[in-house]
């Protein structure tokens, strides 16, 4: 369960506390940030800052969640859930990649993370268990005779979602919307993902 950070001054809200740390984070590497360099990012003093939270492990607790949470909720929904498992693992590469362009940069500091702490093994453990749900639908698929017989369903889940996780790297609002992305990256790789009778 997340630690809520704490009521702050006026000057930052612990949203935009949260928000300025993760651009740091991502910019100079969790272990390479101090609190000095947070107070510098957010024109305050180190002092100041925990008013808004305990310290930095939990402004990286905080971040981890902003993403995993998201993937979490995607997971519950019914859509994941019932029907055909190809067209459910189709809709959650679409919402994988509108989560991931909507949390960009708290997505982008979970798949950094190596597991140096506490807090980043429990949010590789949350991100596993994702990976896992991603692998089943994917051996559904092919069990239904939905994916070509002759892909190996861990090969298919590690490519398509390295494929996703990629835009962490290159994406930039200008380079489309969301719903455009996804549109994309699922005709490149269902289309070749489909089987005879799908």
């Amino acid at each position: 369960m997340a630690v809520q950070p704490r009521q702050g001054r006026r000057g930052h809200d612990p949203e935009s506390v949260l928000a300025i740390a993760v651009d740091v984070f991502n910019e100079r590497g969790y272990d390479g940030t101090s609190m000095e360099d947070l107070a510098r990012a957010l024109g305050v003093t180190k002092s100041a800052i925990y008013h808004h939270v305990a310290g930095k492990e939990q402004l990286l607790a905080l971040a981890l969640d902003r993403a995993l949470d998201g993937l979490s909720e995607l997971v519950a929904d019914e859509r994941a859930g019932s029907g055909p498992a190809i067209e459910r693992l189709e809709w959650v590469v679409r919402e994988s990649v509108r989560i991931l362009v909507d949390r960009l940069p708290y997505v982008t500091l979970l798949l950094r993370v190596r597991g140096n702490s506490a807090t980043e093994r429990r949010a590789l453990e949350r991100r596993r268990a994702f990976d896992a749900f991603v692998s089943h639908l994917v051996k559904e698929a092919a069990a239904e005779g939905a994916i070509r017989p002759d892909l190996d369903p861990a090969l298919v889940t590690r490519l398509l979602f390295g494929a996703v996780n990629s835009i962490t790297e290159w994406y930039r609002p200008a380079r489309g919307s969301a719903d455009d992305l996804a549109d994309t990256l699922v005709r490149m790789t269902f289309d070749g993902l489909r089987g005879p009778d799908a």
